[in-house]
């Protein structure tokens, strides 16, 4: 169970410093493209005109979020694996979202799915893991 617990930890960090760092440069600077990677006509079939909407939902529900979880389970809350789990699910939400808007898959999405699926797994084996008490 502590192998993983640490495994479930490393991809919450993974996933939250990820986000952020791919949050922010959309939402400083939402009409450039980024890291001359990421040309804004890639959301041409979608309902934005800039990175910064995605980027404050990224930052919110794969970044800020994944660090939350990443407390819940540090401090062995009730119900940690349903939060892994409820994460995972919003990270492959997020992936078919974008696929779908962008009209395109590539090698990074893939990598990204199979992070949700593992975090997934992970908090439905570690959903009925015993929770320290709650501290006032």
């Amino acid at each position: 169970m502590k192998s993983m617990r640490v495994a479930t930890m490393i991809l919450l960090a993974f996933l939250g410093a990820g986000s952020v760092v791919g949050a922010v440069p959309m939402i400083l600077w939402p009409y450039k493209t980024q890291w001359n990677l990421l040309p804004v006509s890639v959301l041409q079939y979608s309902p934005f005109h800039s990175f910064l909407i995605p980027g404050i939902i990224l930052l919110v529900a794969n970044g800020l979020m994944s660090f939350w979880v990443l407390r819940l389970v540090i401090a062995r809350r009730s119900s940690y694996g349903l939060w892994i789990a409820f994460q995972g699910c919003v990270l492959l939400g997020w992936l078919v979202v974008e696929c779908w808007m962008i009209r395109a898959i590539g090698g990074v999405h893939y990598f990204y799915a199979g992070i949700a699926t593992a975090l997934i797994a992970l908090g439905l084996a570690m959903r009925n893991s015993p929770a320290h008490p709650v501290r006032p």
